[in-house]
């Protein structure tokens, strides 16, 4: 009966109690979990003031209400039933178990806020396309693709690491699965690869939620690459004639396959392998020597310009230059060398130095700046090169004319008065005038003006012309005048004033008398004025008759010469063609005897004093039916030339050499030319 009473009792109690405790409640309820794939899962439950039935449900769907949950093997309840106690464990947890969790009171009627398990699952190692060792080209474009597979939850993140640090310019893509589930993920990074990065190592990571630390996987570079060219030169530099070697180092991968030498680029003929060696001059400096290396990949070049020292060399020379007065003028040369050389300017003959650099400038030129100028360069520091080279600076200006020396003449013999005229441009026109007339060329009466150019240009003042004017049969009047010889160029005029001397002796004898001219290879006599008269007749040459006199002549080309310059340029040997023909005024025109020495002397005039020239050789030839060879004895009467014979210079004798006539000097020039 006792055993009867005890559940009774029980109910009793426990209605009791329900009606006079607190009523059941959840003193811990489950909440979302992420777990690991693998690992185990725990959702707690407590409850308080229920003893009755607990059960977990999992997505609405029962797991049961013992502690074990039969049928659920890697699922159980755990805690102390009596203290309210009942945590649902998981393990090893799977992706199945991925879902929505309830714990139920079921007697009490109260359930659990539902906890949602999210299983993760880590990513695996990702792979390189390609790796482990990756093959480029150094200077090429490449991609590296990082691709991640498998049931990865959440989706891998892909990341490039090269040292441990992050590398950018990478692009993302995502592969899905027809369901709509990830299926890969790839990572492509852009990298322009250089021969220094030949064995680097890059890793890519694959890292999420389920694996913060991430799995890598780690590539190395493998480059192929054209040479890498270091050229040197010892020594670098060096003295003109020296020798040099050029070394052509190279690193490639694949290895170098050939070597190439140019020159200023012009290939070296004969020059193989990473060694040259050379001979230095001065085209080294300004023409690089290159060494072309190749291999399967490509080639490269690098060249290097030695440092040779040597002496100036011209390039440029100066140019003549032609100025008006009052103008400008300027000079320039170039010259060349290493060190630079320094060029200085000066006028030719003069040490003064007028200026320094490629170019000389003369303001407002006068004409005393005519003349030559010299560009000149020292030689290096070997010794060698330098020099000098000059240009002519001419002054356009009016024509200037100097009334030459003229000897005295007889009274009704001939005579002869000389200018000389320089000028540039040349003159239009030298004309003689005198009180009753002038004359530019040609005969006019008694007088007859004949023109020449002097061999030479006095420096700077343009070419030269000798005006001569002969004067048949003098007059008193021709003692007392003046005779003016002028000329004229687009710049203006100039002029000198001559005057014709009188020989103090008697007039010239109207008698007919044979004169011979002597024979002698330098234009002087052999013989004196005795011998002269009273030699053979078989050593005579035919005689030549005149109205006055009777000439004795000699081969052609061997008579005595006499200078159409009136002895001015101390001539001996010079002579002017004159016809030998009948003129209105009837004779002969001849110079005027030798100042120098009695009659019958060698025809030698010496004006030293004047100009202190040298003798020049024969000017004007002898042509048939002309005389080019005065007699110390002259004939009063005159013949009208038709013609004159061109310059004949004896071979190795100088021509007029004017260019000893003195100029005068100027401030700015401390020389002469």
């Amino acid at each position: 009966t006792l055993r009867m009473r005890v559940p009774s009792l029980l109910v009793l109690l426990f209605c009791f109690r329900g009606s006079a405790g607190p009523s059941p409640h959840f003193l811990q309820q489950p909440e979302d979990l992420v777990v690991l794939l693998g690992e185990e899962a725990r959702l707690p439950c407590a409850l308080g003031a229920y003893w009755g039935l607990v059960q977990w449900t999992k997505s609405g769907l029962a797991l049961g209400g013992q502690r074990d949950l039969p049928g659920w093997s890697r699922y159980w309840i755990s805690g102390n039933a009596a203290n309210g106690q009942h945590d649902l464990h998981i393990r090893p947890v799977e992706l199945e178990d991925e879902a929505s969790y309830e714990c139920q009171a079921t007697q009490a009627g109260l359930r659990s806020r539902p906890a949602q398990l999210h299983v993760l699952v880590p990513p695996e190692a990702p792979q390189v396309l390609g790796g482990p060792s990756v093959s480029l080209v150094a200077g090429v474009p490449a991609n590296l693709t990082c691709r991640s597979h498998g049931d990865a939850r959440p989706t891998p993140e892909l990341l490039w690491f090269r040292d441990g640090v992050r590398l950018d310019g990478t692009t993302f893509h995502q592969t899905l699965l027809k369901e709509g589930t990830p299926g890969s993920v790839e990572s492509t990074l852009t990298l322009t690869p250089f021969s220094h990065d030949d064995g680097a190592t890059l890793v890519c990571r694959a890292r999420s939620q389920a694996l913060p630390a991430g799995r890598d996987t780690a590539i190395t570079l493998s480059l192929q690459y054209p040479p890498e060219v270091t050229l040197s030169a010892s020594p670098h530099t060096v003295q003109e004639g020296e020798k040099v070697i050029f070394l052509c180092q190279a690193t490639a991968q694949p290895p170098v396959t050939g070597y190439r030498w140019a020159k200023g680029g012009s290939p070296v003929l004969g020059a193989r392998g990473p060694r040259l060696e050379v001979v230095a001059d001065a085209s080294f400096l300004t023409e690089p020597v290159s060494c072309e290396v190749s291999n399967a990949v490509g080639s490269a070049n690098r060249s290097t310009a030695l440092d040779v020292l040597f002496g100036p060399i011209l390039q440029a020379k100066p140019e003549p230059v032609s100025v008006d007065l009052g103008e400008d003028a300027s000079f320039s040369c170039a010259w060349r060398g290493n060190p630079l050389p320094r060029v200085t300017w000066t006028r030719r003959g003069g040490a003064q130095v007028l200026g320094s650099g490629a170019t000389l400038r003369l303001p407002s030129v006068e004409p005393e700046d005519a003349g030559d100028y010299v560009c000149r360069a020292e030689p290096g520091l070997s010794g060698l090169g330098g020099g000098a080279a000059e240009a002519r600076l001419t002054v356009n200006a009016p024509p200037v004319v100097t009334a030459l020396h003229s000897a005295p003449a007889f009274l009704r013999g001939p005579a002869r008065l000389q200018c000389l005229v320089f000028a540039s441009p040349a003159p239009d026109a030298v004309v003689w005038s005198w009180d009753e007339g002038f004359l530019e060329a040609g005969s006019q009466g008694r007088f007859l003006v004949e023109t020449f150019p002097a061999p030479e240009s006095r420096g700077g003042l343009g070419p030269g012309l000798i005006s001569v004017l002969h004067i048949s049969g003098t007059q008193e009047s021709d003692f007392s005048r003046s005779f003016n010889c002028s000329a004229r160029n687009r710049l203006g005029e100039g002029g000198a004033r001559a005057s014709l001397g009188r020989r103090a002796s008697a007039s010239f004898s109207e008698q007919k008398n044979p004169m011979r001219i002597p024979r002698s290879s330098d234009g002087s006599s052999s013989r004196g004025p005795e011998e002269e008269e009273t030699g053979s007749r078989e050593d005579r040459g035919p005689i030549v008759h005149t109205d006055h006199s009777d000439l004795v002549l000699e081969e052609e080309g061997t008579l005595e010469t006499k200078d159409p310059t009136n002895g001015y340029y101390k001539v001996r040997g010079v002579s002017v063609s004159l016809s030998l023909g009948e003129a209105p005024g009837g004779g002969l025109f001849l110079p005027p005897p030798s100042p120098l020495g009695p009659p019958g002397t060698p025809t030698f005039y010496d004006f030293n004093p004047h100009l202190g020239m040298v003798s020049p050789g024969r000017l004007y030839r002898a042509r048939a039916g002309y005389l080019t060879t005065p007699h110390p004895r002259a004939f009063t009467s005159y013949i009208k030339p038709t013609s004159f014979g061109p310059p004949d210079l004896a071979p190795g004798t100088p021509p007029f050499p004017y260019a000893a006539f003195p100029i005068p000097s100027h401030p700015r020039l401390q020389t002469h030319v």
